[in-house]
């Protein structure tokens, strides 16, 4: 009996240890040796300049687009007060393109691409929140880039369920081509508002609020390739948010301080461009944010699980947080029978003087028995 309650032991011992080896490695340690490890630099890239803006046409740069259609081309609109115009700038800074439409525009404020090549212009803004209608304007991407005068738009009104709000910022889901529309506001926390999924071009479409956003006045914002985040630019930073019935805020990342006006996706999935209003404004490239040590991850699609083989949906680490509590109950389960099994009592004091009477050669000296004392 005393060999299996040290075997029992030694099993709950074991168990213990596997345990511990499982888990996974704490931020900023390794598992095995406990040792801090060299994590990802929590400091973001310094911005990079890409190019200027120069071209007089172009004071008030508010929005900006990547292009579906034409590499290193990136659309822009100004900000209120232009007509009805879209212009095409290279990493260059200079202007390729300028594709104008007939539409009586008020308040422009964003643009946006689809993967299809379809240009967005949003006449969303409304400083004094007293536009009963927004407009949202659509044009095809050209396959040339030659300036076009009069080029074939469709045009599709909006409205809100709760009253009028100022916006600037519109988002096209990339898998879809939704559209939702983030307000912009001081007093208020800011709202993402989501457009019918086929809007009609006959009436005026109701929009329905979709979530919150986290607080800040955002002047744009865009979807990143993989359709599972969005990004926010405001006056001072982007902040990255995963995207859901409930967005989440993920990460912020400072940019360069100006009148910052407009955020799209860079030549890479992981970096952004970032520009601001006024005469020759800078563009910059800056990454996308992310918490510390991850990285942006990549745009790739989720793999399917093998037929046959069902997919449980656990990740690595929550495989191996549930091997580790099965392994505490082992190891519990184990010290429990020992202790109800083999109790250290009056078996093992007699073992115990077996043994010293074997190495003395004295006979055991029995323990008294206690007493009971009579009434």
């Amino acid at each position: 009996m005393k060999v299996l309650r040290r075997a029992l032991l030694l099993t709950a011992a074991t168990c213990l240890a596997g345990a511990g080896a499982v888990l996974p490695a704490t931020a900023g340690q390794t598992a095995a040796t406990g040792e801090t490890a060299t994590a990802a630099d929590p400091t973001p890239a310094a911005p990079k300049k890409l190019f200027t803006i120069k071209d007089n046409r172009l004071e008030e740069s508010s929005g900006l687009a990547k292009s579906a259609k034409h590499d290193g081309l990136y659309w822009t609109i100004n900000d209120s007060g232009d007509s009805a115009r879209v212009f095409g700038v290279d990493t260059t800074g200079e202007v390729q393109v300028v594709l104008r439409f007939n539409a009586q525009v008020r308040d422009v404020e964003a643009i946006a691409v689809d993967a299809d090549g379809t240009i967005y212009v949003a006449d969303i803004g409304d400083n004094n929140a007293t536009r009963d209608m927004i407009e949202i304007y659509t044009i095809p991407e050209p396959e040339t880039l030659k300036d076009a005068e009069n080029v074939r738009y469709h045009r599709y009104d909006f409205k809100y369920p709760d009253g009028a709000h100022d916006a600037e910022t519109l988002l096209v889901q990339p898998q879809t081509n939704r559209l939702f529309i983030v307000t912009k506001t001081t007093k208020k926390t800011p709202a993402i508002y989501a457009a019918p999924r086929s809007p009609s071009r006959q009436g005026t479409n109701e929009l329905t609020k979709y979530a919150s956003a986290p607080k800040g006045q955002y002047t744009d914002g865009t979807f990143l390739p993989d359709g599972e985040r969005i990004v926010l630019r405001s006056y001072t930073d982007v902040s990255t948010l995963s995207w859901g019935t409930t967005p989440a805020l993920v990460a912020r990342g400072p940019v360069p301080l100006a009148q910052g006006e407009s955020v799209a996706v860079g030549a890479a999935d992981n970096t952004l461009l970032v520009g601001s209003e006024g005469a020759n404004s800078i563009v910059y490239q800056v990454p996308v944010p992310a918490k510390a040590g991850t990285g942006s991850p990549p745009a790739t699609a989720t793999p399917k699980p093998t037929s046959g083989a069902p997919d449980s949906g656990a990740t690595p680490a929550e495989k191996n947080h549930s091997l580790r509590w099965i392994l505490i109950g082992a190891a519990l389960f184990a010290i429990v029978v020992t202790a109800l099994t083999f109790p250290p009592g009056r078996r093992e004091r007699l073992d115990r003087m077996a043994e010293n009477a074997r190495l003395t050669g004295q006979p055991p000296t029995p323990t008294p028995t206690r007493r009971r004392h009579s009434a």
